[in-house]
């Protein structure tokens, strides 16, 4: 983690460097995961992943085990403290967020509200 990413606490699990690192092998240009808060979804905030070549100036950087994971600045002040994890259960494979900010939540865990 940079000092950035250690001043609003966001976490990677193990999983999700694993899991990242097997996403980024195979793609040609893209070097690092984004994260984002978007509007929209059930709860009126939703997070949103996509493939970036590299990350911008303001991104808060994580690291883990070789994977890179960034948050822009407005959206790492949503998800402060919070934990991403990679889970496979009955509901399928996905990228999880431990958002300790988080007041309410949709079912399917990707919206949520603050």
């Amino acid at each position: 983690m940079t000092d950035t990413a250690t001043i609003a606490k966001i976490e990677m699990s193990e999983r999700a460097a694993e899991r990242i690192n097997a996403i980024l092998a195979g793609e040609a240009e893209a070097k690092v995961l984004r994260l984002s808060v978007d509007g929209g979804g059930c709860s009126g905030l939703q997070y949103a992943y996509t493939l970036e070549t590299e990350p911008t100036a303001d991104d808060i950087i994580v690291e883990r085990d070789g994977a890179r994971l960034v948050v822009d600045s407005i959206s790492a002040a949503y998800i402060a403290g919070a934990r991403v994890d990679y889970v496979e259960d009955l509901m399928g494979q996905s990228f999880r967020v431990e958002n300790p900010n988080a007041t309410a939540s949709c079912g399917c865990g990707s919206s949520f509200s603050v």
